[in-house]
């Protein structure tokens, strides 16, 4: 069972998100809090693989913490879990290195589904915020795939990325190992200057690279 946790200040919402992660055998809810405040001490006694991240909190907000979780524990998964659809919220998010964002009225089925993206390599996103991602990018300066130097198949990986494929799906459409396609991201990675999956989503949505 993957143990993961959730922060939400709505004390009545996160136990029954969390009564939906422990109805089946595939989640252990090991943290719960509404704070992000001691988050990094509570996430040492724990130490889940996923985060369920509210944004509006008291105290520390849900996208410092998330720099906060990431700076201690960059291993840790994090989904932002809110009712914003405000495209600055979105794009600090990704930039703040969480791996995916949804919004709380998300069916059940769909906010499993999405953490299993997470667990596979991918990077969730409901529709509504994908639309809003990309338009937010809309008239950004053109930047070529030539000027990261970017090859043809790290560009095609890249919009992979983009579109929420996990890395088995990747290699499955490219008919090539996920080695290798971690190998092409490792790549992707020191070509666009950035250190995990969201912020290259990020950057090539706003850089307009795919």
């Amino acid at each position: 069972m993957t143990p993961i946790g959730i922060v939400e200040d709505n004390d009545a919402l996160r136990k029954t998100v969390a009564l939906l992660l422990e109805s089946g055998n595939n989640y252990r809810v090991v943290l719960s809090e509404r704070s992000c405040n001691k988050i990094i001490e509570k996430l040492a006694d724990t130490m889940p693989q996923l985060l369920l991240m509210d944004i509006d909190m008291p105290g520390i907000n849900g996208i410092d913490g998330v720099k906060l979780i990431k700076q201690h524990y960059p291993a840790i998964q994090i989904i932002m879990f809110t009712v914003f659809e405000d495209d600055e919220k979105i794009f600090n998010s990704l930039m703040a290195g969480a791996s995916g964002y949804i919004l709380k009225k998300t069916p059940g089925p769909k906010i499993l589904e999405a953490l299993q993206d997470v667990k596979e390599g991918g990077a969730p996103m409901s529709p509504a915020i994908a639309q809003k991602v990309i338009a937010m990018f809309t008239g950004s300066r053109k930047a070529s795939a030539q000027q990261y130097k970017l090859s043809a198949r790290e560009v095609e990986i890249l919009n992979g990325l983009v579109k929420g494929d996990t890395y088995k799906e990747l290699a499955q459409r490219l008919t090539i190992s996920v080695e290798t396609v971690r190998s092409h991201l490792k790549n992707v990675y020191e070509k666009l200057h950035v250190n995990s999956k969201s912020e290259a989503v990020a950057l090539a949505l706003k850089e307009k690279i795919v």
